[in-house]
């Protein structure tokens, strides 16, 4: 089954006369392509102007279905404009000011002279800089871009889009001002003293798009180096939404959580850190298996039992992949009544519907965890009662809440809904509060 992923705009002039717009269809039709929206823009002197959308599988593709357009009789291709492209023109962010500017002794309140008396302030007592200052409301997301999505190695000046769009989901589903900044550094040292020496612009560090061993270390080092909320993302925010979803799939399935085996199948950032939240959770047991054994040891060193994959997909209850590895699972691996997460994007390692039709009670893909349910919330949360450092219970917190706003028959619920991310914001605050690491936070 063809995978539409790129949304294309064409503005067509067509001969204004019967079966014309249907011979448009039938080229699309022809090469494969889905028509989506059609606009018309202008009638006149016998010729109409559209704008048609249309879905393709690639670039390629697209170029394909034009190429067709364009060699139709009574059809002229206009324009061309890929959605997404315009989307990032001129980039996705902007600051703006908070206090109107309207007269000119506005100018005395918010800049000189009074703004040094906010300054003396401040320096008397830092922990002011949270009220007097948007600094507590900040997240910096720093990326050397060495693992952007599923196109690897790009660097860190091709990552921007990705950044700009975490920001964007910031300020959208948690108020917060969060800030790109790229690291053009493959060093660990050299990422972690860069982070160090700007952290003070930041109430949060969001690590991003990193790859491993070195994402780990990053993070390690920093949790112990400063005293403000750090995670990675594709780590923690990856695994808070793969155990709400687990959670609610063992409710749909009549799984007991708790009581079950649960198999990891790749041990990347994403997948140890699902594994290891499983094991903080208390899901009854945690097996993992990774093609390189030193990877397994952190897991099996916190309690979880190193296996292969053949047992693995055996025994476990829940099996959930990170490989990357398309159609690693196959329709004989599956037993029925399992629940199924092949994770991996932008191919899965087996296609839900195979898998269900297999036997499995429940599967899914990459498309049902989004990170952007996560982060946001659980940032929120710990800058709310400025808290030092995120703890694993505050992930906990977070995925529960996550699966307790999800409808009945979901296993998470959108993105879009304002209420999950106010539900993470209250259960990591309060979580953070219950462990005692509200005020512990340092500019």
């Amino acid at each position: 089954m063809a995978n539409y992923r790129i949304d294309t705009v064409l503005r067509v002039r067509t001969r204004h006369r019967p079966g014309q717009l249907a011979r448009v269809a039938t080229v699309i039709a022809q090469e494969g392509a889905l028509i989506g929206e059609i606009a018309t823009l202008h009638m006149a002197e016998g010729l109409s102007t559209r704008e048609i959308t249309v879905e393709t599988e690639n670039e390629e593709h697209t170029e394909r279905l034009v190429s067709a357009l364009a060699r139709t009789d009574g059809v002229e291709i206009i324009s061309v404009r890929d959605r997404v492209f315009d989307c990032h023109l001129g980039g996705k962010l902007h600051s703006t000011s908070r206090i109107e500017l309207k007269h000119l002794s506005d100018l005395r309140y918010i800049y000189t002279p009074g703004v040094a008396r906010v300054s003396r302030a401040i320096a008397e007592k830092p922990e002011r800089a949270f009220d007097y200052t948007g600094l507590g409301n900040s997240v910096g997301i720093f990326t050397n871009g060495t693992r952007v999505l599923g196109l690897g190695d790009i660097g860190p000046l091709a990552s921007m889009p990705v950044m700009e769009g975490k920001a964007v989901l910031y300020d959208r589903f948690a108020g917060i001002s969060a800030t790109p900044i790229l690291v053009d550094t493959k060093d660990v040292d050299d990422f972690v003293q860069t982070v160090v020496r700007v952290s003070r612009s930041f109430g949060g560090i969001h690590l991003e798009d990193i790859r491993i061993p070195e994402c780990f270390r990053i993070e390690e080092e920093l949790k112990r180096r400063l005293r403000k909320p750090v995670m990675h993302d594709d780590q923690h925010g990856t695994a808070v939404v793969t155990l709400a979803a687990i959670i609610n799939a063992c409710r749909l399935t009549g799984l007991e959580l708790r009581r079950s085996k649960m198999g990891q199948v790749g041990l990347g950032a994403a997948g140890s850190a699902i594994a290891k939240l499983a094991l903080a959770y208390g899901v009854g047991e945690v097996m993992v298996t990774d093609r390189n054994p030193e990877a397994m040891a952190p897991l099996t060193a916190a309690g979880a039992r190193a296996t292969d994959f053949d047992t693995l997909i055996r025994q476990a209850d829940i099996v959930v992949c990170t490989t990357g590895k398309v159609g690693l699972i196959k329709p004989e691996h599956i037993r029925r009544g399992q629940v199924i997460f092949a994770l991996s994007n932008p191919y899965p390692e087996i296609e839900p519907d195979l898998a269900r039709d297999a036997g499995a009670a429940y599967a899914a893909d990459g498309t049902a965890i989004n990170n952007a349910l996560a982060f946001p919330g659980i940032f929120r949360g710990a800058l709310a009662v400025r808290a030092g450092r995120i703890e694993p219970q505050m992930y906990i917190a977070a995925a529960e809440a996550i699966a307790a706003s999800a409808g009945s028959d979901e296993v998470v619920p959108s993105p879009l809904s304002s209420s999950v991310h106010d539900a993470v914001t209250d259960a990591v605050s309060s979580c953070a509060t219950s462990l005692g690491l509200a005020n512990t936070a340092e500019l």
